[in-house]
C-alpha cells in the first residue's frame, strides 16, 4: 500500500510518501508565506522521486491540526478532492500527536496558533492554547520543544531554558511515516481540529 501524506496545518507544509516497501520520501518542507498553496506541486514531487503516478496511491493521510485556519483547510481540501478523484480512503491525524509521536519522549509539541499563542501537547502539557510564557510556566526547564511555535518564540523559550532544535530539523514538520503509523493505529476524522474558539462568530451566536 502507497500511502500519500499531507499536512498544511502549520507555516510549514509538508508532503510525503511512504511506499508499500516502507521507505518513506519527503517533499522539501514548504515554508512560503502561503506554503498550503504548493501542496500540489509537492506531491508531484514526490511522485517523481518515487517514480510512481498517483494512480499508485491507495491512501491519503492527512494532518487535521489544530493549526492555521486557511492552511489547514487548504491541505484538507487537496487530501479530500484527491481521495474523491482516486477513489481512495482519507483519513485524518492529529498534527500535534504527528510532531509529539516521532520526538523524544519528553519533547513538547508546539505549533504556532497567531495571536500571540502557540498550542502545545507534551508531557504534563495538555492539548491546548497557551501564550508562550504560560506555556514555559508549565514545562520542566531543559525540555525539547518542535513546531513552528517553538520557532517563531525561540529567543523566549531559549532563555527560559528550554530546547529548540535547529530552524532546519525535521522535528519541526510531521513525519510522512509517523503520519501513516497514526492513520493506522488511530484514525481520526477529516475535519478541522481546533483547541480554541475562532475568531469569526455567526451574527446569530453573538
Amino acid at each position: 500500500m502507497t500511502t500519500l501524506t499531507i499536512d498544511t496545518a502549520t507555516s510549514i507544509a509538508s508532503v510525503g510518501l511512504v511506499l508499500a516497501d516502507g521507505r518513506s520520501i519527503c517533499a522539501e518542507p514548504i515554508r512560503a508565506a502561503n506554503a498550503a498553496q504548493h501542496v500540489l506541486s509537492a506531491v508531484d514531487a514526490v511522485l517523481a522521486e518515487a517514480g510512481s503516478s498517483v494512480d499508485d496511491i491507495s491512501c491519503i493521510a492527512v494532518g487535521r491540526g489544530p493549526g492555521s485556519f486557511t492552511g489547514l483547510r487548504i491541505g484538507l481540501a487537496t487530501a479530500l478532492g484527491l481521495s474523491a478523484a482516486l477513489a481512495v480512503r482519507v483519513v485524518g491525524v492529529d498534527t500535534l500527536g504527528a510532531l509529539q509521536h516521532a520526538a523524544p519522549a519528553s519533547a513538547i509539541a508546539v505549533i504556532d496558533a497567531r495571536r500571540g499563542e502557540v498550542f502545545a501537547q507534551g508531557v504534563g502539557v495538555a492539548a491546548a492554547s497557551y501564550t508562550p510564557a504560560q506555556l514555559a510556566a508549565q514545562v520542566e526547564r531543559g525540555a525539547v520543544l518542535m513546531g513552528d511555535g517553538a520557532l517563531r518564540y525561540r529567543e523566549l523559550f531559549v532563555e527560559s531554558g528550554y530546547t529548540v532544535p535547529a530552524d532546519d530539523s525535521p522535528l519541526h514538520w510531521p513525519n510522512p511515516a509517523t503520519m501513516v503509523e497514526l492513520a493506522q493505529s488511530s484514525p481520526q476524522a477529516t475535519t478541522a481540529l481546533y483547541l480554541r474558539a475562532p475568531d469569526a462568530i455567526p451574527v446569530a451566536a453573538r
